[in-house]
């Protein structure tokens, strides 16, 4: 199977780090112009500079943060003029924000619902015109397996992960008539910069190898997964190997997740 992605533009939001670089990197590698969005300039320059090496499509590189409306049409706009038509947009901005239910702010909810479901609401809202008008596009967001099956101290994100589902969903059904084929890739227990932080702060004298490989053990497949294992299925939608699957929320997980 070849997947392919030859004169596609996308947009990946979190591009800088973990999961959203392996994708844009994969991306890049397929064929497609790739715009990568971040709030911190340094590892974005870096991240752009490290995909632009493996490829001889264009990368470029946008500060902005997309928990604003402003900044989600900075992004959108700066990617759509410098690339062309957006063909793919992969909503991957947010990290996990966690507690006991009654310990979380307002303002703690408030951001969190503006980065990791207003992002994809407005990013959507500014892409989607252009995919149908055009009768092909993909929309992938990122969410975690807390979307499907949410556990205690799980909130603020699991409630935010659920919503983007549901946000899923409704995009699937009004795209599809379009060719705009909609879908949701569900994190499990992926080795990342954050999980990278949380190593270091609990400094308990484990190497990282051996903090992700306690990670692993309870994990059904017994390790953690990549972010390129992560960015395989990304492609594989985002290429018109794709091209009859909308509408679904797939967990990357090493089998992780009690809910199909």
């Amino acid at each position: 199977m070849h997947m392919r992605m030859n004169g596609r533009n996308a947009l990946v939001t979190g591009g800088s780090q973990g999961i959203g670089r392996a994708i844009a990197k994969h991306f890049a590698a397929s064929g497609a112009h790739v715009a990568i969005v971040a709030r911190g300039g340094a590892a974005l320059a870096k991240a752009k500079d490290e995909i632009a090496a493996t490829t001889d499509t264009k990368v470029i590189a946008i500060v902005a943060d997309v928990s604003t409306a402003e900044g989600c049409r900075h992004a959108f706009t700066s990617a759509e003029g410098a690339l062309g038509p957006i063909d793919v947009l992969v909503n991957n901005a947010g990290t996990s924000q966690r507690g006991a239910f009654m310990s979380i702010s307002d303002e703690v909810w408030q951001n969190d619902i503006d980065l990791k479901l207003f992002a994809a609401i407005r990013l959507s809202r500014l892409a989607l015109p252009g995919m149908q008008a055009r009768r092909w596009g993909r929309i992938i967001n990122v969410l975690n397996i807390g979307a499907k099956a949410p556990v205690a101290s799980s909130a603020p994100t699991s409630v935010t992960r659920a919503a983007g589902m549901a946000l899923t969903k409704v995009l699937a059904g009004e795209g599809a008539a379009s060719n705009v084929l909609v879908n949701a890739l569900l994190v499990g227990r992926i080795a990342s910069h954050q999980w990278e932080r949380r190593h270091a702060s609990e400094n308990k004298g484990r190497s990282l190898h051996d903090f992700y490989a306690e990670m692993g053990q309870a994990i059904p497949i017994g390790r953690i997964g990549t972010a390129e294992e992560f960015a395989n299925m990304a492609l594989f939608l985002a290429s018109d190997a794709g091209s009859y699957i909308t509408g679904t929320a797939i967990n990357i997980d090493g089998g992780l997740s009690p809910v199909i």
